[in-house]
Order: C-alpha cells, then structure tokens, then sequence
C-alpha cells in the first residue's frame, strides 16, 4: 500500500470502492509495520493468517458501498473480549478466552472492520504511563524513550503508527485521553453508557467505558455512530438522547466559550515545553474568536484525588478476585501494591466519599454554568520511561491530574491534538462538558483540528478539511418575544421557570404589522408579515430556552398565536411569534406604536 496515504476511514473507503486496495493488502503492509516496531511492544496478540482469513472471505461476498467499515483495521485493548482469542489483562495467570466478542466489538465487526490483535496495557487497566506490563513498556509513537501513556497503551501507538485506521480503549481514570495526547490522536472518552461494556473487564465497573482513538474526529464520529447503542445485557448502558446523535455532529460554527483554568490552577510539573505548547494553544484559539472565561478547578481536583484515595479502588479489587486473592503474586508490584488498597475499603468510607462527591458535582455544575465547555491541558507533562521505572507511583499520579474526575463527575470528554512541542512531542487539550455532550465536543474539536490542521499521527498523512456539516448550539434555542412574553410581563415566567434569559432587546426586520388581539386576560399582541411597504420595525426580546423546555413552552401557546420564523433586523431568523390571520378579528391595528410596551403606556 502507497505511503501517501492514511489509514483513515475515508481514504480507504475510497481505495475499496475504486478497486486499487484490497484488505488483504492493507493488512500485508500493516504485518510489515508490526514487524518494524516489534521493539515497541504494542502488541499482546495478534491475529495469524488463518484468524484473518474467515475476515477475508466474508467481505469478499459482500458488497462494499453496504458496509460503513468495510475492511477497516482496528485495534482492541486486551481488556476486552474478540471471541476466540485470549483476554489477558496484561496478566497471563488471569488469561481466558471468550466465546463471544464484547458488543461493541461485534458491532464493529458486524459493520465491516477486521481487528488487527489485542493490544498490550498497563496491567488490569491500572496506570496512566503504559510501563506496567509483563509484555513490556509501550514505547511512544513519537520518542521510544518516552511514556506512550496508559493504561490503553498500545491501542494508541497501533493507531499513530499505522497498524489500524482506530482502536478501543478504556478509560476510568484518563486512560482513552492521556495517550491520544502522547501520539497524536483524537481520544474520545464517551458518556458513562453511550458505549456498552459488556465483553469489557472494568477497573472501576461504575466508572469505566470504551474509549475510541482516531486520526481526526470524522473518524471518530463515524465509529462512535456504529459502536454506540443501548444493551439490555449492559445495567450502565443508557440510551442517547436525540441532541447527541450522529446527524449532530459536524463543524462547529459561531460563538464559542470556554472555560480554562486560572494560571495559579495550572500544573506542568517543571515542564516549560507543555506550558508554552498550552499557552500557543490558548492565543491561537482566542485569535479565531474563541471566548476564555477563567474558572475555579478546585472542585475537580479534589475529586480527582478521591479516584484513588477513597474508596473506589475497592472496585479494581473485585475487578481483578479471585486473582489477587489466590495468586497475588501473579500481579505486577506496582499492580498489586495499588490494587490491594481496597480490600480494607469499608462501606462506612464509600457513604462518606459518595456525599463529598455530590457536594463536588454540585459545585463544578455550578463552575461550568454558561460555558460551552470546558478546556484542560490533557496532561501536565510527558515523561520518560526510566523516570516513570523509578518513581512509578507519584509520575503516574501526576499524569491523572487534569482527567481522574471525569467520570466520578458523569462528564463527556474528547482529547484534541493542538501542537507539539520544540523537541517536536506532542501536545493536546480536553474538551469536557456534561454527560451526552459527546456529540458538541466533538464539533468543537473538530473545529479546533481545523484551525490547527496538524498532520495525523505518526506520518500517517497530512490533515484535510472536514466534510462535515456545519453545525451549532443545539441545547438552547432563540426566542423572538414581542408581548405578554417580554420581561417584566404577566407571562414572562413561561420562559423564565424554564430555564430561559434574555439575549438581546432588538427589533424585527421592518416588514412586520402589530395588532392588540381582542379579548383577555392577559392582553396580547400579535405580529403579521406586512403587505409590501405597509410595515415597520417591531421591538422585540430574543430569549434563549433550553432546547428540553421548548415543546412543552409551544404546546401551552393559545390559538391564534404560534411559533414560526421572525426575521430581526440584523438579517437573521429566530423562532418566535406568530399570529393567525382569523385571529386579527376585532384586533387593534398598533404598528404605528412600534412596540406593545407603547400601546401599554397609551392604554
């Protein structure tokens, strides 16, 4: 296969359909590559010949334009079940061997994709750098003699350096996040639930979900739109809401605020690489008109430090029974001096840590309020493998700083490659916000990947402009309100007790007539598209409305009023009030006023 090009789902999808790729060549160059970066171990298991072969022979049936990831490569965390190959944990004394692969997993399967192996991990998902495997160090895409950053360790170096076009991860603790920003990559860590974890070994079973590594969120879009799905099988699967499908992704357009941190909140661990490739990141992004609003992190870091000093280590202790209780010698010494931990968690310890952790989520709610999302370095620094060997506790620790809260906290994340650093390493941001977001943060990023159009992975081709859609703010929607509904009026508590503020006073484009409407309580006005050159400027308020609250506001309006489309005097077109022509019986003829607050003071 031609170097020029990416393992990308769109490039190759093009290649299938014109003939001049097959995958059995794609993955003749994929075994050459594995070959060259064998000294990497990336690798538990992967597949031979005759376990692709019944790959090959089903899509060679099968017609290609009716499979979205037809003969699509992918990596699987070795956490995770491909029936008929061993699930190991990165520990060979805990291997088995599934009869059925995890749902996800068969999804992708089932849509097309071949997976590659099993890649190696930070042993049972327990670590943020990638060392801490009997298979060996994961060694960066970029610079062997770094942290590849774990625990999904080779899934992310498989993707960097062109042995799969994505990969599974988990994540828990930062796991889906902190590699992709080591290598390059698009990490998205999904909401709790979006993926199933059925067929996943959980370091935390209450926290932990699939994560997906991609070049470009395109990619990631299109694999979160076949993986995802709810699974009776699955107690912490949920069913995603409209707002956060896939037709809603796209290239995030207008305004944009986000909140980071305050400087003396930031924490790079004497690395002046990443806190300038950090501070690079900010004033590019401000440059195209990106709004920073500073917020208080307190209550996240404190969360964070709860992951592993409270009582949720408890969850990776029966994770990983009866292993650790019958052979606990079979574990990694820095595995099983962590895991061990929470085997004295006492009920008393969960119940105290579960209300500071509702006083948390509380607060960061609060912090996040009227921010698009939030925006972090993914992780403080990189380091070196033989600095992680020799302090393998606090490094690691160091690496979760900006991502062990985010699934204590129920949030969405999608790590963002934005630069690198002089020594060429490197560097990206996370875009968090509430659960079921997954869909508006990769829009953000998506935009982000744009402006910063850095090449994809580890030579795995140059950036290309998206294809996507353009999309915008779906959680609120704009109000025109020109009556009974303007702040300060008897029904402006319908927009307000929703959840509603005023976004601008203004007025409509000069082709409307105003009426006072017979009858009442309370008195009401309604608004009408002029004949040409009988209308004028009307003043109205533009309130925005949480997109949850709109159809219950629209089905308590009474006739003849509605919603439809009012153009303002800017040139734009907003949701907002409407009249009936049959309702302009016995009406008022008001335009000349210009506003109802006029007509009020008349009356």
């Amino acid at each position: 296969m031609s170097m020029d090009h990416s393992l990308s789902l769109v490039d190759l999808r093009k290649r299938y359909l014109d003939g001049s790729l097959t995958p059995r060549a794609v993955f003749e160059t994929i075994a050459e590559r594995i070959a060259e970066y064998a000294d990497h171990n990336i690798w538990i298991h992967t597949l031979s010949q005759a376990e692709l072969e019944p790959y090959f022979m089903r899509l060679a049936q099968v017609d290609i334009a009716a499979l979205p990831l037809y003969g699509i490569p992918f990596a699987i965390k070795d956490n995770i079940d491909l029936a008929g190959v061993p699930t190991t944990a990165a520990c060979a004394e805990f291997s088995y061997t599934p009869e059925r692969s995890a749902f996800v997993v068969q999804r992708l399967i089932d849509a097309g994709a071949i997976p590659v192996g099993k890649s190696n991990l930070d042993q049972f998902a327990t670590g943020l750098v990638g060392t801490r495997s009997p298979w060996g160090a994961c060694k960066n895409s970029f610079d062997p003699a770094m942290v590849s950053g774990g625990s999904s360790a080779g899934s992310a170096v498989s993707v960097a350096l062109g042995m799969a076009s994505f990969s599974l991860g988990t994540d828990t603790a930062g796991s889906g996040r902190v590699p992709a920003c080591f290598n390059n990559l698009v990490g998205v860590k999904p909401s709790i639930g979006l993926l199933s974890a059925s067929g996943m070994l959980p370091a935390c079973r209450s926290l932990d979900c699939i994560t997906i590594f991609a070049l470009h969120c395109d990619d990631a879009n299109a694999l979160l739109a076949v993986a995802e799905g709810e699974d009776d099988s699955d107690a912490y699967s949920r069913v995603n809401p409209f707002a956060n499908q896939s037709r809603h992704y796209g290239a995030w357009q207008g305004p944009l605020k986000i909140g980071v941190l305050a400087a003396e909140q930031l924490r790079f661990y004497d690395h002046d690489a990443y806190g300038d490739a950090y501070q690079l990141t900010i004033a590019r992004l401000a440059a195209t008109g990106v709004e920073f609003v500073e917020l208080d992190f307190s209550p996240f870091i404190e969360a964070a430090r709860l992951l592993y000093e409270g009582p949720w280590v408890a969850e990776r202790y029966i994770a990983t029974s009866p292993l650790i209780q019958e052979n606990p010698e079979a574990m990694l010494a820095v595995t099983r001096k962590i895991i061990s931990q929470g085997e004295t968690a006492t009920a008393v310890q969960g119940f105290l840590a579960q209300y500071r952790l509702k006083e948390l989520r509380k607060a960061a709610e609060s912090v996040m309020a009227g921010v698009d999302c939030l925006l972090t370095p993914t992780a403080g620094r990189p380091y070196s493998i033989e600095a992680v060997n020799a302090d393998p506790i606090t490094l690691n620790s160091n690496l979760g700083f900006y991502t062990n809260y985010m699934n204590l906290f129920d949030m969405a994340g999608v790590a963002v490659p934005t630069g690198f650093t002089d020594s060429g390493f490197p560097f990206g941001v996370t875009l968090i916000g509430k659960a079921f977001t997954d869909r508006r943060l990769l829009s953000i990023a998506n935009r982000m990947q744009q402006c910063f159009q850095l090449p994809l992975g580890k030579g795995q081709g140059c950036f290309q402009q998206t294809g996507a859609a353009a999309v915008g703010d779906q959680q609120r929607i704009s109000v025109a309100v020109c009556g009974a509904h303007l702040e300060g009026q008897p029904l402006n508590w319908q927009l307000s007790e929703r959840g509603g503020y005023l976004l601008q006073k203004t007025q409509s484009a000069a082709n409307y007539k105003l009426y006072a409407l017979a009858g009442g309580p309370p008195l009401r006005p309604g608004m009408v598209v002029a004949p040409t050159g009988e209308g004028r400027a009307i003043e109205v308020e533009v309130w925005s409305l949480p997109t949850s609250e709109f159809g219950s506001f629209v089905a308590g309006i009474p006739a003849p009023l509605g919603i439809g489309k009012v153009s303002l005097q800017d040139g734009s077109q907003v949701s907002g009030f409407i009249c009936e022509a049959s309702g302009l019986a016995g009406a008022e003829d008001i335009t000349d006023l210009g506003s109802w607050r006029s007509y009020l003071a008349r009356k």
